[in-house]
Protein backbone atom coordinates (compact mmCIF):
# COMPACT_ATOMS: atom_id res chain seq x y z
CA UNK A 1 0.00 0.00 0.00
CA UNK A 2 1.45 3.59 -0.96
CA UNK A 3 2.36 5.86 1.69
CA UNK A 4 0.43 8.92 1.95
CA UNK A 5 2.82 11.22 1.00
CA UNK A 6 2.68 8.79 -2.56
CA UNK A 7 -1.35 8.53 -2.57
CA UNK A 8 -2.61 6.90 -5.97
CA UNK A 9 -5.75 8.27 -7.12
CA UNK A 10 -8.29 5.11 -9.27
CA UNK A 11 -10.41 6.90 -11.78
CA UNK A 12 -14.05 6.51 -10.36
CA UNK A 13 -15.53 6.33 -14.79
CA UNK A 14 -14.87 4.49 -17.69
CA UNK A 15 -11.05 4.40 -18.87
CA UNK A 16 -10.81 7.68 -20.92
CA UNK A 17 -9.13 8.27 -24.47
CA UNK A 18 -5.61 9.33 -24.88
CA UNK A 19 -6.59 12.38 -25.71
CA UNK A 20 -9.29 13.27 -22.93
CA UNK A 21 -6.57 11.86 -20.20
CA UNK A 22 -4.25 14.46 -21.86
CA UNK A 23 -3.43 17.45 -19.91
CA UNK A 24 -0.79 20.50 -20.19
CA UNK A 25 -0.26 21.83 -17.25
CA UNK A 26 0.90 25.80 -17.37
CA UNK A 27 2.87 26.65 -14.06
CA UNK A 28 4.42 23.40 -12.99
CA UNK A 29 5.14 24.63 -9.88
CA UNK A 30 4.78 22.90 -6.10
CA UNK A 31 1.02 21.73 -6.90
CA UNK A 32 1.35 21.21 -10.46
CA UNK A 33 4.42 18.67 -9.78
CA UNK A 34 2.13 16.96 -7.37
CA UNK A 35 -0.58 16.78 -9.62
CA UNK A 36 1.58 15.93 -12.65
CA UNK A 37 2.97 12.56 -10.86
CA UNK A 38 -0.48 11.90 -9.97
CA UNK A 39 -1.98 12.33 -13.57
CA UNK A 40 1.27 9.92 -14.32
CA UNK A 41 -0.16 7.30 -12.06
CA UNK A 42 -3.17 6.90 -13.96
CA UNK A 43 -1.75 6.38 -17.59
CA UNK A 44 -2.11 10.28 -18.46
CA UNK A 45 0.00 12.00 -20.61
CA UNK A 46 1.38 15.20 -18.82
CA UNK A 47 2.97 17.72 -20.78
CA UNK A 48 4.55 20.22 -18.45
CA UNK A 49 5.36 24.21 -19.40
CA UNK A 50 8.47 26.08 -18.48
CA UNK A 51 9.65 29.07 -19.76
CA UNK A 52 13.27 28.31 -18.87
CA UNK A 53 15.12 25.98 -21.58
CA UNK A 54 17.43 24.49 -18.91
CA UNK A 55 14.22 23.48 -16.64
CA UNK A 56 13.15 20.90 -19.36
CA UNK A 57 15.40 17.69 -18.03
CA UNK A 58 14.17 18.23 -14.46
CA UNK A 59 10.53 17.83 -15.89
CA UNK A 60 11.34 14.58 -17.77
CA UNK A 61 13.06 13.21 -14.89
CA UNK A 62 9.60 13.49 -13.50
CA UNK A 63 7.79 11.73 -16.36
CA UNK A 64 6.32 15.05 -17.69
CA UNK A 65 7.10 15.93 -21.57
CA UNK A 66 8.37 19.51 -20.98
CA UNK A 67 7.07 22.40 -23.40
CA UNK A 68 9.09 25.72 -23.58
CA UNK A 69 6.71 28.25 -23.16
CA UNK A 70 5.59 31.64 -21.75
CA UNK A 71 2.28 32.82 -21.79
CA UNK A 72 2.73 36.36 -21.62
CA UNK A 73 4.58 35.81 -25.56
CA UNK A 74 1.75 34.65 -27.75
CA UNK A 75 4.09 33.48 -30.06
CA UNK A 76 5.59 31.06 -27.86
CA UNK A 77 1.99 29.46 -27.64
CA UNK A 78 1.86 28.80 -31.30
CA UNK A 79 2.52 25.40 -30.97
CA UNK A 80 1.37 24.06 -27.84
CA UNK A 81 0.20 20.42 -27.61
CA UNK A 82 -3.72 19.09 -28.57
CA UNK A 83 -4.88 18.07 -25.06
CA UNK A 84 -8.14 17.40 -23.47
CA UNK A 85 -6.74 19.23 -20.42
CA UNK A 86 -5.56 22.46 -19.14
CA UNK A 87 -4.43 22.56 -15.13
CA UNK A 88 -3.70 26.45 -14.75
CA UNK A 89 -1.54 26.61 -11.99
CA UNK A 90 0.31 29.66 -12.54
CA UNK A 91 2.36 32.27 -9.48
CA UNK A 92 3.27 35.59 -10.02
CA UNK A 93 7.11 35.99 -10.59
CA UNK A 94 7.77 38.94 -9.26
CA UNK A 95 11.17 39.21 -11.39
CA UNK A 96 9.51 38.87 -14.76
CA UNK A 97 9.19 42.36 -15.48
CA UNK A 98 5.47 42.81 -15.95
CA UNK A 99 2.65 44.14 -13.31
CA UNK A 100 0.78 41.11 -11.69
CA UNK A 101 -2.07 42.02 -13.79
CA UNK A 102 -0.24 41.61 -17.35
CA UNK A 103 1.14 38.80 -16.17
CA UNK A 104 -1.44 36.44 -14.97
CA UNK A 105 -4.79 37.87 -16.46
CA UNK A 106 -2.85 39.13 -19.62
CA UNK A 107 -1.04 35.95 -20.02
CA UNK A 108 -4.53 33.58 -19.10
CA UNK A 109 -6.25 35.73 -21.72
CA UNK A 110 -3.44 34.55 -24.45
CA UNK A 111 -3.78 31.30 -23.50
CA UNK A 112 -7.35 30.97 -23.69
CA UNK A 113 -7.29 32.71 -27.17
CA UNK A 114 -5.26 29.33 -28.33
CA UNK A 115 -6.52 26.48 -27.22
CA UNK A 116 -9.67 24.30 -28.65
CA UNK A 117 -13.36 24.93 -27.35
CA UNK A 118 -13.39 21.15 -26.49
CA UNK A 119 -10.60 21.68 -23.76
CA UNK A 120 -11.49 20.93 -19.95
CA UNK A 121 -9.62 24.07 -18.03
CA UNK A 122 -8.97 23.82 -14.59
CA UNK A 123 -8.17 26.99 -12.99
CA UNK A 124 -6.39 27.04 -10.05
CA UNK A 125 -7.11 30.44 -8.16
CA UNK A 126 -7.54 31.32 -4.20
CA UNK A 127 -9.58 32.31 -1.14
CA UNK A 128 -8.07 35.86 -1.12
CA UNK A 129 -10.65 36.37 -3.75
CA UNK A 130 -12.69 36.97 -0.46
CA UNK A 131 -12.80 40.08 1.72
CA UNK A 132 -14.42 38.79 5.02
CA UNK A 133 -12.44 39.84 7.81
CA UNK A 134 -14.72 39.35 10.74
CA UNK A 135 -14.09 35.69 10.91
CA UNK A 136 -17.82 34.66 9.68
CA UNK A 137 -18.16 31.05 7.49
CA UNK A 138 -17.34 31.75 3.58
CA UNK A 139 -18.24 29.76 0.67
CA UNK A 140 -18.53 29.88 -2.97
CA UNK A 141 -21.97 32.00 -2.80
CA UNK A 142 -20.60 34.28 -0.84
CA UNK A 143 -19.79 37.90 -2.42
CA UNK A 144 -16.26 38.33 -3.27
CA UNK A 145 -14.47 42.38 -3.27
CA UNK A 146 -10.98 41.69 -2.42
CA UNK A 147 -8.76 44.81 -1.25
CA UNK A 148 -5.38 42.83 -1.97
CA UNK A 149 -4.06 42.87 -5.80
CA UNK A 150 -3.78 38.85 -5.47
CA UNK A 151 -7.13 38.70 -5.11
CA UNK A 152 -8.60 40.85 -7.43
CA UNK A 153 -5.71 39.70 -10.53
CA UNK A 154 -7.36 36.15 -9.83
CA UNK A 155 -11.02 37.50 -9.37
CA UNK A 156 -10.55 38.90 -12.92
CA UNK A 157 -8.72 35.75 -14.28
CA UNK A 158 -12.01 33.76 -13.22
CA UNK A 159 -14.28 36.15 -14.69
CA UNK A 160 -12.78 35.49 -18.26
CA UNK A 161 -13.42 32.01 -18.15
CA UNK A 162 -17.38 33.27 -17.93
CA UNK A 163 -16.92 35.31 -20.93
CA UNK A 164 -14.40 33.70 -22.90
CA UNK A 165 -15.81 30.00 -22.64
CA UNK A 166 -19.29 30.34 -21.48
CA UNK A 167 -20.41 26.87 -23.25
CA UNK A 168 -17.19 25.10 -22.45
CA UNK A 169 -15.97 22.39 -19.49
CA UNK A 170 -14.07 24.33 -16.98
CA UNK A 171 -13.83 24.75 -13.60
CA UNK A 172 -12.05 27.36 -10.33
CA UNK A 173 -10.70 25.75 -8.00
CA UNK A 174 -10.05 28.68 -5.12
CA UNK A 175 -7.60 27.28 -2.87
CA UNK A 176 -6.69 28.09 0.63
CA UNK A 177 -2.94 28.31 1.94
CA UNK A 178 -0.97 25.21 0.55
CA UNK A 179 1.31 23.75 3.03
CA UNK A 180 2.93 20.28 2.19
CA UNK A 181 6.60 18.68 2.53
CA UNK A 182 9.04 21.60 2.18
CA UNK A 183 5.99 24.06 2.68
CA UNK A 184 5.20 24.93 5.91
CA UNK A 185 4.37 28.38 7.31
CA UNK A 186 7.24 30.04 9.46
CA UNK A 187 7.98 26.19 10.86
CA UNK A 188 11.86 27.65 10.79
CA UNK A 189 10.88 30.57 13.10
CA UNK A 190 8.90 28.42 15.48
CA UNK A 191 11.54 25.52 15.82
CA UNK A 192 14.24 27.99 16.61
CA UNK A 193 11.94 30.10 19.27
CA UNK A 194 11.91 33.23 16.98
CA UNK A 195 8.68 35.13 17.63
CA UNK A 196 5.71 35.34 14.78
CA UNK A 197 5.00 38.00 13.09
CA UNK A 198 1.30 37.99 13.21
CA UNK A 199 -2.24 38.40 14.72
CA UNK A 200 -2.41 35.06 16.41
CA UNK A 201 -6.17 35.22 16.89
CA UNK A 202 -7.16 35.45 13.48
CA UNK A 203 -8.35 32.42 11.11
CA UNK A 204 -5.84 30.30 9.55
CA UNK A 205 -7.24 28.27 6.25
CA UNK A 206 -5.33 25.53 4.95
CA UNK A 207 -5.10 22.60 2.36
CA UNK A 208 -2.54 19.85 2.19
CA UNK A 209 -0.89 19.67 -1.75
CA UNK A 210 -1.74 16.32 -2.15
CA UNK A 211 -5.47 16.45 -1.29
CA UNK A 212 -5.47 19.93 -3.70
CA UNK A 213 -3.90 17.54 -6.38
CA UNK A 214 -6.37 15.06 -6.05
CA UNK A 215 -9.36 17.87 -5.73
CA UNK A 216 -7.84 19.10 -9.13
CA UNK A 217 -7.85 15.06 -10.68
CA UNK A 218 -11.62 14.57 -9.25
CA UNK A 219 -12.71 17.84 -11.20
CA UNK A 220 -11.56 16.28 -14.77
CA UNK A 221 -14.45 13.87 -13.79
CA UNK A 222 -17.03 15.18 -11.12
CA UNK A 223 -17.15 18.04 -10.92
CA UNK A 224 -21.18 19.87 -11.12
CA UNK A 225 -20.29 23.30 -10.59
CA UNK A 226 -18.01 26.10 -11.75
CA UNK A 227 -16.65 27.08 -8.88
CA UNK A 228 -15.11 25.20 -5.44
CA UNK A 229 -13.48 26.67 -2.82
CA UNK A 230 -10.92 24.13 -1.66
CA UNK A 231 -10.19 24.05 2.05
CA UNK A 232 -9.43 21.27 5.09
CA UNK A 233 -12.01 20.20 7.29
CA UNK A 234 -10.88 22.90 10.32
CA UNK A 235 -9.95 26.41 9.81
CA UNK A 236 -7.96 27.33 12.71
CA UNK A 237 -6.90 30.40 14.71
CA UNK A 238 -2.92 30.96 13.96
CA UNK A 239 -1.86 30.57 17.34
CA UNK A 240 -3.29 26.76 17.47
CA UNK A 241 -1.35 26.35 14.22
CA UNK A 242 2.16 27.38 15.59
CA UNK A 243 1.87 25.58 18.83
CA UNK A 244 0.53 22.48 16.83
CA UNK A 245 4.13 22.70 14.92
CA UNK A 246 6.04 23.16 18.59
CA UNK A 247 4.04 20.41 19.69
CA UNK A 248 5.29 18.07 17.16
CA UNK A 249 8.60 19.51 17.24
CA UNK A 250 9.10 19.58 20.99
CA UNK A 251 10.03 23.66 20.23
CA UNK A 252 9.31 25.38 23.16
CA UNK A 253 5.56 27.07 23.02
CA UNK A 254 5.63 30.04 20.16
CA UNK A 255 5.16 34.19 20.97
CA UNK A 256 3.74 36.68 18.60
CA UNK A 257 4.77 40.24 17.42
CA UNK A 258 2.54 42.88 15.66
CA UNK A 259 3.52 42.75 12.17
CA UNK A 260 4.97 45.77 10.60
CA UNK A 261 2.02 47.74 9.40
CA UNK A 262 3.60 47.47 5.21
CA UNK A 263 4.63 43.96 5.39
CA UNK A 264 2.97 41.36 3.18
CA UNK A 265 2.45 39.44 6.40
CA UNK A 266 0.45 42.51 7.98
CA UNK A 267 -2.14 42.35 4.78
CA UNK A 268 -2.03 38.16 4.90
CA UNK A 269 -3.19 38.71 8.56
CA UNK A 270 -6.10 41.28 7.99
CA UNK A 271 -7.44 38.48 6.74
CA UNK A 272 -9.94 36.76 8.99
CA UNK A 273 -12.47 34.00 7.57
CA UNK A 274 -13.06 30.19 7.60
CA UNK A 275 -13.97 28.37 4.48
CA UNK A 276 -16.39 26.07 4.47
CA UNK A 277 -15.77 22.87 2.05
CA UNK A 278 -19.14 21.35 1.89
CA UNK A 279 -19.26 21.52 -2.08
CA UNK A 280 -15.71 20.13 -2.10
CA UNK A 281 -16.71 17.02 0.07
CA UNK A 282 -20.09 16.54 -2.26
CA UNK A 283 -18.58 16.31 -5.25
CA UNK A 284 -14.60 15.86 -5.38
CA UNK A 285 -13.50 14.48 -2.19
CA UNK A 286 -15.82 12.94 0.14
CA UNK A 287 -12.84 12.59 2.10
CA UNK A 288 -9.46 14.17 2.87
CA UNK A 289 -6.61 12.23 3.71
CA UNK A 290 -5.01 15.43 5.94
CA UNK A 291 -8.58 16.71 7.23
CA UNK A 292 -6.92 18.80 9.70
CA UNK A 293 -3.65 21.08 9.85
CA UNK A 294 -2.73 18.06 13.09
CA UNK A 295 -2.56 14.80 10.31
CA UNK A 296 -0.91 17.30 7.33
CA UNK A 297 1.85 18.40 10.02
CA UNK A 298 2.92 14.90 11.23
CA UNK A 299 2.80 13.33 7.45
CA UNK A 300 5.25 16.29 7.17
CA UNK A 301 7.74 15.53 9.70
CA UNK A 302 7.83 12.54 9.32
CA UNK A 303 8.17 12.63 5.85
CA UNK A 304 11.23 14.80 5.95
CA UNK A 305 12.70 13.12 9.09
CA UNK A 306 13.50 10.07 6.56
CA UNK A 307 14.98 12.38 4.06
Amino acid sequence: MPSKSETSLEPTHSEPSDFDSSVLIFGCGYLGQIYGRLATQTGGQVYATTRVTSRRRRLEEQGFQPVVADWTDRRSLKRLPKVGRVLVAVSYDSDCGMSRYDSQVGGFRNLLSVIDDNVNVCYISTTGVYHQTDGRWVDERSPTRPTRVGGKVHLEAESMLHRFRPNSAWTILRLAGIYGPDRVPRIASVVEGRPIASDKDGFLNLIHVHDAARAVHSTWENAKRRVYAVCDDQPMRRAEFYREIARQTHAPNPTFVPPSAESSRSQRSESNKRIWNRRLKNDLLNKLDYPTYREGLAQILAFESRI
